[in-house]
């Protein structure tokens, strides 16, 4: 049987398009610097281009770029290049993603989490994925994610304890 394309497959400007807040916004969360995001933003999707792969449907797509960011972020923080090498400017203020104070707050919270409860509640809040999804993105137990989004709120909770309360 011929495997029919893709509604929205039809060009590689499409696919960026689509999704390319997600990929950028997963490579910041992970690696917590534009610069850093910038260049796995464009492997990721220089890899999507010469894979020529093909997928069962979006959400096989979105898994397999989600997954190819992650590998990515990994490959360059584990490269002996960047072990050798020191940032320019020690405390280096990147800028923030969002127009709203809140949002930004919010964000420098999620950013602060150590990588194992950040990557899950970004892509879970952010992302909007399940903790189905999460767990196979990430190859953790479903549990394992629950349990990590609930840590992860309640480091977030006393991060941001009184940020948003009124008077």
């Amino acid at each position: 049987m011929e495997q029919q394309p893709l509604p929205g497959s039809g060009s590689m400007a499409e696919v960026i398009d689509r999704y390319q807040t997600t990929v950028y916004g997963l490579a910041l969360a992970r690696l917590g610097s534009p610069a850093d995001a910038d260049d796995v933003f464009q492997e990721v999707f220089l890899a999507y281009f010469q894979s020529g792969k093909t997928f069962r449907d979006e959400e096989h797509r979105k898994a397999w770029l989600l997954r190819t960011t992650l590998n990515l972020c990994r490959r360059l923080t584990h490269s002996s290049w960047r072990r050798r090498t020191v940032p320019l400017e020690e405390g280096q203020v990147s800028p923030l993603p969002f127009r709203e104070p809140e949002e930004n707050r919010v964000w420098q919270a999620l950013t602060s989490l150590e990588e194992n409860y950040r990557l899950p509640l970004y892509l879970f809040y952010f992302q909007e994925l399940s903790t189905q999804e999460i767990a196979h993105v990430l190859s953790l137990r479903p549990g394992t994610v629950r349990m990590r989004l609930s840590r992860g709120r309640e480091q977030l909770r006393a991060l941001l304890k009184g940020e948003f309360d009124h008077e």
